[in-house]
């Protein structure tokens, strides 16, 4: 099977040892599943892997974007890691989860003024700082407040990792950070040390997602080695931390690759070691910040088919009662996916079917000519691998309520709620 918390037993799919029909029978569809174990082994692992090759003090920060509910935030205290987050909303989260914040690293573009006190009053720890606006921003707020806030500066290293165009993000002409090679990154770094209510702690650079290989993370943390001995040439600065950012391949279909996590951090450690010998520079303290490969293949997606649509000389379409509305990855993205007929694991899977939503919209797919188990209204689809940025990225759209999530451990609990009619105009005035 695709993943080691796959099984079939009696032609049923079960997930994370738990029968998926079943499942659906208690809780309907669409649902949405995670692999508690899974989740927390990855963490650990994370955690343990990265403790054993680099200074004290590193450590993973779960990338809650890729999936944010107060179970989660949960599970990272428990689990002794940090998290990085990307908006209040997320930050609010983890508060309510009683996530200790020293721990949690605020990401975002254009973070607005009111952005920044909610986390100067609720203790962040650090901001990661996208320009010069922000910067200045956060100084004027921490000295209204005497404080003296700490932060790491978002840098551009330049590097392509040949993702998708949507999630490559280390590019010099990304929205995200500021330039090493226009020399804009030694300027704002001057100016940050230069402030009295910021603490400059170190640099942070992310160069993307779904990669299977290092090599692009060793020439991202060259570039940044290279700009840390830069630093201290110029101003005498060593960074307590380098945060090497995220990025990760999960396998989502039998094609895609695999990546050995605990080899890869091995691989890194000792690329980044030699550098910084090749520099006398001590080892910062290096933060990765793992989101996907936590918690996607961790996820899975259950769907009732409704209608099938055959067209002759054409295609077949297989109608399920979700879509792009609990998972819009394959209409932004045209991203992979693995669709199983959770029923029918004993036959043949000889059916070629594009994969519909329920939405008003053409687009709205989630794959297109997949082979399955040819199915019957009622009987019910798997999606594989949606615990990243599925539910995280849902809507409400057509007005359709988003699933629920239930997490699967020593028992099957609901985590998030399945949303109601009432949910659905709650704000309406």
């Amino acid at each position: 099977m695709l993943h080691e918390n796959l099984s079939v037993k009696n032609g049923r799919l079960h997930f994370a040892g738990y029968d998926t029909i079943e499942l659906c029978e208690r809780y309907q569809t669409p649902l949405m599943l995670l692999d508690e174990n899974m989740i927390r082994s990855n963490m650990a692992l994370y955690k343990s892997v990265i403790s054993e090759f680099f200074p004290a003090g590193s450590m993973p920060l779960y990338a809650s974007k890729a999936l944010s509910f107060k179970e989660m935030y949960r599970i990272c205290k428990d689990e002794g890691i940090g998290t990085d987050i990307v908006s209040i909303g997320e930050l609010y989260t983890a508060i309510s989860a009683g996530f200790p914040l020293e721990r949690a690293f605020f990401h975002g573009n254009n973070k607005l003024d009111s952005d920044i006190e909610f986390a100067i009053d609720n203790g962040l720890g650090y901001f990661i700082v996208d320009t010069y606006d922000e910067l200045y921003a956060i100084d004027r707020i921490a000295k209204e407040k005497s404080i003296v806030q700490k932060l790491l500066l978002r840098l551009t290293p330049g590097i392509d990792p040949h993702t998708h165009a949507a999630i490559s993000t280390g590019k010099v002409d990304s929205k995200f950070g500021t330039a090493i090679e226009t020399g804009q990154a030694l300027e704002i770094v001057k100016v940050a040390l230069s402030l009295e209510n910021v603490k400059l702690c170190g640099f942070h650079c992310h160069i993307g997602s779904q990669i299977f290989e290092i090599s692009p993370f060793c020439n991202a943390s060259d570039i940044m080695l290279d700009f840390i001995n830069q630093t201290r040439k110029e101003f005498g600065f060593v960074p307590e931390y380098l945060n090497l950012g995220g990025g990760f391949g999960v396998r989502y279909v039998e094609s895609h690759g695999t990546i050995d996590i605990r080899q890869a951090i091995k691989d890194i450690a000792s690329h980044v070691k030699a550098k910084c010998q090749e520099y006398n520079l001590e080892m910062p303290k290096i933060l990765f910040e793992p989101g996907r490969s936590i918690v996607a293949a961790a996820g899975m997606t259950l769907y009732t088919v409704g209608s099938i649509k055959e067209i002759k000389g054409y295609k077949n379409y297989v109608s399920i009662d979700g879509g792009m509305t609990d998972n819009p990855r394959y209409a932004l993205y045209q991203s992979d996916y693995t669709v199983l007929t959770a029923n029918k694991m004993d036959e043949p899977t000889n059916y070629t079917a594009t994969i519909a939503g329920r939405c008003c919209e053409s687009g709205d797919l989630i794959q297109e000519d997949v082979q399955i188990a040819k199915p019957t209204r009622g009987d019910k689809l798997a999606v594989l691998v949606t615990g990243a940025y599925n539910y995280s990225m849902a809507s409400n759209y057509n007005k359709v309520a988003r699933p629920p999530i239930v997490m699967l451990g020593k028992t099957d609990r609901v985590v998030v709620k399945r949303e109601t009619l009432e949910h659905l105009t709650a704000l309406d005035v």
